[in-house]
Protein backbone atom coordinates (compact mmCIF):
# COMPACT_ATOMS: atom_id res chain seq x y z
CA UNK A 1 0.00 0.00 0.00
CA UNK A 2 1.37 3.43 -0.89
CA UNK A 3 1.90 6.15 1.71
CA UNK A 4 -1.15 8.04 0.44
CA UNK A 5 -4.48 6.26 0.48
CA UNK A 6 -6.76 6.77 -2.50
CA UNK A 7 -10.13 7.02 -0.82
CA UNK A 8 -13.63 6.50 -2.05
CA UNK A 9 -15.48 9.60 -0.90
CA UNK A 10 -14.85 11.32 2.43
CA UNK A 11 -12.32 10.14 5.03
CA UNK A 12 -14.62 8.91 7.82
CA UNK A 13 -11.94 8.24 10.42
CA UNK A 14 -12.39 10.20 13.65
CA UNK A 15 -9.20 11.12 15.51
CA UNK A 16 -9.65 12.25 19.11
CA UNK A 17 -6.98 13.74 21.36
CA UNK A 18 -7.85 14.32 25.03
CA UNK A 19 -5.74 16.06 27.68
CA UNK A 20 -5.86 16.45 31.42
CA UNK A 21 -3.34 19.12 32.35
CA UNK A 22 -2.52 19.90 36.00
CA UNK A 23 -0.76 22.85 37.58
CA UNK A 24 0.11 22.47 41.29
CA UNK A 25 0.70 25.29 43.77
CA UNK A 26 1.31 25.79 47.50
CA UNK A 27 -0.12 28.73 49.41
CA UNK A 28 0.83 29.39 53.03
CA UNK A 29 -2.20 31.46 54.07
CA UNK A 30 -5.90 31.65 53.32
CA UNK A 31 -5.34 35.03 51.67
CA UNK A 32 -2.71 33.56 49.34
CA UNK A 33 -5.00 30.61 48.54
CA UNK A 34 -7.84 32.89 47.47
CA UNK A 35 -5.43 35.10 45.51
CA UNK A 36 -4.05 32.08 43.67
CA UNK A 37 -7.52 30.87 42.66
CA UNK A 38 -8.42 34.38 41.47
CA UNK A 39 -5.13 34.63 39.55
CA UNK A 40 -5.64 31.27 37.80
CA UNK A 41 -9.27 32.11 37.04
CA UNK A 42 -8.22 35.34 35.34
CA UNK A 43 -5.20 33.83 33.58
CA UNK A 44 -7.31 31.08 32.02
CA UNK A 45 -10.47 33.05 31.37
CA UNK A 46 -12.84 32.08 28.57
CA UNK A 47 -11.36 34.90 26.48
CA UNK A 48 -7.79 33.60 26.77
CA UNK A 49 -8.88 29.99 26.29
CA UNK A 50 -10.64 31.06 23.09
CA UNK A 51 -7.36 32.49 21.80
CA UNK A 52 -5.54 29.25 22.63
CA UNK A 53 -8.14 27.10 20.87
CA UNK A 54 -8.22 29.43 17.87
CA UNK A 55 -4.48 28.86 17.50
CA UNK A 56 -5.05 25.09 17.82
CA UNK A 57 -7.59 25.18 14.99
CA UNK A 58 -5.11 27.11 12.84
CA UNK A 59 -2.27 24.68 13.64
CA UNK A 60 -4.26 21.60 12.61
CA UNK A 61 -5.49 23.33 9.46
CA UNK A 62 -9.20 23.40 10.26
CA UNK A 63 -11.83 26.14 10.11
CA UNK A 64 -14.09 27.43 12.86
CA UNK A 65 -17.84 27.11 12.37
CA UNK A 66 -19.05 28.27 15.77
CA UNK A 67 -17.71 29.35 19.18
CA UNK A 68 -19.47 29.09 22.55
CA UNK A 69 -17.70 30.24 25.71
CA UNK A 70 -18.58 30.79 29.34
CA UNK A 71 -16.92 32.01 32.55
CA UNK A 72 -18.37 30.53 35.74
CA UNK A 73 -18.90 31.70 39.30
CA UNK A 74 -17.05 31.36 41.56
CA UNK A 75 -14.35 30.19 39.10
CA UNK A 76 -13.69 28.13 36.00
CA UNK A 77 -14.40 28.55 32.29
CA UNK A 78 -15.44 26.56 29.22
CA UNK A 79 -14.98 27.05 25.50
CA UNK A 80 -16.37 24.89 22.69
CA UNK A 81 -15.53 25.31 19.00
CA UNK A 82 -17.25 23.42 16.21
CA UNK A 83 -14.82 23.03 13.33
CA UNK A 84 -14.70 21.71 9.76
CA UNK A 85 -11.86 20.43 7.60
CA UNK A 86 -12.72 22.65 4.66
CA UNK A 87 -13.23 26.40 4.62
CA UNK A 88 -16.80 27.49 5.26
CA UNK A 89 -18.00 30.91 4.05
CA UNK A 90 -18.83 33.34 6.89
CA UNK A 91 -22.49 33.75 7.77
CA UNK A 92 -22.78 37.20 6.13
CA UNK A 93 -22.13 35.54 2.76
CA UNK A 94 -25.56 33.94 3.04
CA UNK A 95 -27.00 37.38 2.31
CA UNK A 96 -24.82 37.87 -0.79
CA UNK A 97 -24.41 36.06 -4.10
CA UNK A 98 -21.84 33.61 -2.70
CA UNK A 99 -23.80 30.70 -1.21
CA UNK A 100 -23.08 29.39 2.26
CA UNK A 101 -22.91 25.69 3.22
CA UNK A 102 -26.04 23.58 3.07
CA UNK A 103 -27.47 22.86 6.51
CA UNK A 104 -27.03 19.10 6.17
CA UNK A 105 -23.39 19.56 5.26
CA UNK A 106 -22.71 21.69 8.32
CA UNK A 107 -24.43 19.25 10.67
CA UNK A 108 -22.36 16.40 9.28
CA UNK A 109 -19.21 18.27 10.25
CA UNK A 110 -20.51 19.39 13.62
CA UNK A 111 -21.17 15.83 14.70
CA UNK A 112 -17.51 14.88 14.28
CA UNK A 113 -15.11 17.79 14.63
CA UNK A 114 -14.77 19.99 17.69
CA UNK A 115 -12.32 21.53 20.14
CA UNK A 116 -13.28 22.02 23.78
CA UNK A 117 -11.65 23.09 27.01
CA UNK A 118 -12.98 23.14 30.59
CA UNK A 119 -11.03 24.42 33.60
CA UNK A 120 -11.27 23.30 37.22
CA UNK A 121 -9.43 25.45 39.79
CA UNK A 122 -9.44 23.52 43.07
CA UNK A 123 -8.01 24.01 46.54
CA UNK A 124 -8.43 22.75 50.07
CA UNK A 125 -8.55 25.17 53.01
CA UNK A 126 -6.21 22.91 55.02
CA UNK A 127 -2.80 21.79 53.85
CA UNK A 128 -2.01 24.65 51.47
CA UNK A 129 -2.18 22.63 48.23
CA UNK A 130 -4.12 24.01 45.26
CA UNK A 131 -4.50 22.37 41.87
CA UNK A 132 -5.61 23.73 38.52
CA UNK A 133 -6.90 21.24 35.96
CA UNK A 134 -7.69 21.88 32.31
CA UNK A 135 -9.51 19.22 30.28
CA UNK A 136 -9.02 19.62 26.54
CA UNK A 137 -10.51 17.61 23.68
CA UNK A 138 -9.59 17.93 20.02
CA UNK A 139 -11.68 15.67 17.80
CA UNK A 140 -11.31 15.76 14.01
CA UNK A 141 -12.49 13.87 10.97
CA UNK A 142 -10.94 13.69 7.54
CA UNK A 143 -7.30 14.39 6.81
CA UNK A 144 -6.61 16.92 9.58
CA UNK A 145 -4.88 15.54 12.67
CA UNK A 146 -5.17 16.78 16.27
CA UNK A 147 -1.65 15.48 16.95
CA UNK A 148 -0.26 18.60 15.28
CA UNK A 149 -1.46 20.67 18.26
CA UNK A 150 0.10 18.37 20.88
CA UNK A 151 3.19 20.40 21.78
CA UNK A 152 1.48 23.78 21.51
CA UNK A 153 -1.19 22.78 24.03
CA UNK A 154 1.31 21.39 26.53
CA UNK A 155 3.30 24.63 26.41
CA UNK A 156 0.20 26.86 26.55
CA UNK A 157 -0.41 25.87 30.18
CA UNK A 158 1.83 25.54 33.25
CA UNK A 159 1.81 21.79 32.80
CA UNK A 160 3.24 19.92 35.79
CA UNK A 161 1.36 16.70 35.00
CA UNK A 162 -0.22 15.78 31.67
CA UNK A 163 -2.28 12.74 30.75
CA UNK A 164 -2.98 12.32 27.05
CA UNK A 165 -5.33 9.93 25.28
CA UNK A 166 -5.42 9.50 21.52
CA UNK A 167 -7.85 7.24 19.69
CA UNK A 168 -8.73 6.64 16.06
CA UNK A 169 -12.31 5.45 15.60
CA UNK A 170 -14.42 4.19 12.73
CA UNK A 171 -13.09 3.31 9.30
CA UNK A 172 -12.74 4.73 5.81
CA UNK A 173 -12.73 2.91 2.47
CA UNK A 174 -10.22 3.10 -0.33
CA UNK A 175 -11.18 3.10 -4.01
CA UNK A 176 -11.20 -0.72 -4.01
CA UNK A 177 -13.70 -0.81 -1.15
CA UNK A 178 -11.18 -2.04 1.44
CA UNK A 179 -11.75 -0.71 4.97
CA UNK A 180 -8.91 1.15 6.70
CA UNK A 181 -9.13 1.63 10.47
CA UNK A 182 -6.17 4.01 10.69
CA UNK A 183 -4.48 6.11 8.01
CA UNK A 184 -1.12 6.89 9.66
CA UNK A 185 1.66 5.11 11.52
CA UNK A 186 1.83 5.52 15.30
CA UNK A 187 3.05 3.35 18.17
CA UNK A 188 3.13 6.05 20.87
CA UNK A 189 1.95 9.60 21.44
CA UNK A 190 5.56 10.30 22.38
CA UNK A 191 6.46 10.05 18.67
CA UNK A 192 4.78 13.41 18.16
CA UNK A 193 6.45 15.29 21.02
CA UNK A 194 9.30 17.70 20.39
CA UNK A 195 12.74 16.99 21.87
CA UNK A 196 12.41 19.72 24.51
CA UNK A 197 9.09 18.26 25.71
CA UNK A 198 10.49 14.73 25.90
CA UNK A 199 13.53 16.02 27.80
CA UNK A 200 11.39 17.92 30.32
CA UNK A 201 9.02 15.09 31.29
CA UNK A 202 9.17 11.58 32.68
CA UNK A 203 6.63 9.54 30.69
CA UNK A 204 4.89 6.18 30.74
CA UNK A 205 2.67 4.61 28.06
CA UNK A 206 -0.36 2.35 28.19
CA UNK A 207 -1.26 1.51 24.59
CA UNK A 208 -3.80 -0.89 23.07
CA UNK A 209 -2.55 -1.15 19.51
CA UNK A 210 -5.29 -3.46 18.22
CA UNK A 211 -7.86 -0.85 19.30
CA UNK A 212 -5.88 2.13 17.94
CA UNK A 213 -5.89 3.55 21.46
CA UNK A 214 -2.85 5.31 22.93
CA UNK A 215 -2.31 6.72 26.43
CA UNK A 216 0.67 8.65 27.79
CA UNK A 217 1.24 10.10 31.27
CA UNK A 218 3.78 12.87 31.79
CA UNK A 219 5.28 14.47 34.89
CA UNK A 220 7.97 17.14 35.04
CA UNK A 221 11.43 15.81 35.84
CA UNK A 222 12.83 18.94 37.49
CA UNK A 223 11.44 20.19 40.78
CA UNK A 224 12.24 23.73 41.93
CA UNK A 225 10.27 24.63 45.05
CA UNK A 226 10.09 28.32 44.13
CA UNK A 227 8.11 27.42 40.99
CA UNK A 228 5.31 25.99 43.16
CA UNK A 229 4.90 28.79 45.68
CA UNK A 230 2.33 31.56 45.37
CA UNK A 231 3.32 34.50 47.51
CA UNK A 232 6.63 34.64 49.34
CA UNK A 233 9.41 32.41 48.04
CA UNK A 234 11.62 29.81 49.68
CA UNK A 235 13.83 32.51 51.19
CA UNK A 236 11.07 33.16 53.74
CA UNK A 237 11.05 29.51 54.91
CA UNK A 238 13.34 27.67 57.26
CA UNK A 239 14.81 24.29 56.30
CA UNK A 240 12.14 22.24 58.09
CA UNK A 241 9.28 24.14 56.47
CA UNK A 242 10.87 23.79 53.03
CA UNK A 243 11.14 20.04 53.50
CA UNK A 244 7.52 19.77 54.68
CA UNK A 245 6.16 21.80 51.78
CA UNK A 246 8.29 19.99 49.22
CA UNK A 247 7.07 16.63 50.52
CA UNK A 248 3.44 17.78 50.28
CA UNK A 249 3.88 18.98 46.72
CA UNK A 250 5.71 15.87 45.55
CA UNK A 251 3.04 13.65 47.15
CA UNK A 252 0.27 15.59 45.41
CA UNK A 253 2.01 15.33 42.04
CA UNK A 254 2.75 11.61 42.34
CA UNK A 255 -0.80 10.82 43.46
CA UNK A 256 -2.20 12.58 40.40
CA UNK A 257 0.39 10.97 38.11
CA UNK A 258 -0.27 7.44 39.35
CA UNK A 259 -4.02 8.02 40.01
CA UNK A 260 -3.91 6.67 43.54
CA UNK A 261 -3.63 7.98 47.08
CA UNK A 262 -0.35 7.49 48.92
CA UNK A 263 0.35 7.26 52.66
Amino acid sequence: MSNKLRLHGFNNLTKSLSFNIYDICYTRTEKERLEYIAYIDELYSAERLTKILTEVVDIIGANILNIARQDYEPEGASVTMLIAEHEVPPSEDLMQEKPGPLRDTVVAHLDKSHVTVHTYPESHPHGGISTFRADIDVSTCGLISPLKALNYLIHSFDSDIVTVDYRVRGFTRDVDGVKHYIDHKINSIQNYLTDDTRDAYQMIDVNVYQENTFHTKMILKDFELDNYLFGEGVQSMNADERKTVEDKLRKEMLEIFYSRNMP
